[in-house]
């Protein structure tokens, strides 16, 4: 038999539910920015992440973005097209 071992401590913080979200009716008018911040792999993993949602919600489209450098952050310029293009924006790092 195998047991696993949870890591987590208790806390004396109350866990908050996420509340964003974006109705799955709008998903046929939906663009999701995937912005990496430039580790290795964080592009890869945002890409299998756009994979499994369009199996879910095929019209959905995505801009990809990448900051390039993950110490610093995200450029006016990529925030400016992330607001104008994108409905929702999900951010990854890699390693």
């Amino acid at each position: 038999m195998i047991e696993y071992h949870d890591p987590h401590a208790a806390t004396s913080i109350k866990t908050t539910p996420y509340a964003l979200a974006i109705p799955a009716s709008t998903a046929n008018a939906l663009t999701i920015g995937l912005l990496a911040n430039g580790f290795p792999d964080s592009e890869n993993f945002l890409n299998h992440i756009a994979a499994v949602l369009q199996t879910h919600e095929p019209d959905i489209s995505f801009e990809y973005y990448n900051k390039g450098n993950a110490s610093i952050p995200a450029s006016p310029e990529i925030l400016a097209s992330i607001k104008t293009q994108c409905q929702a924006v999900i951010t990854a790092y890699g390693h």
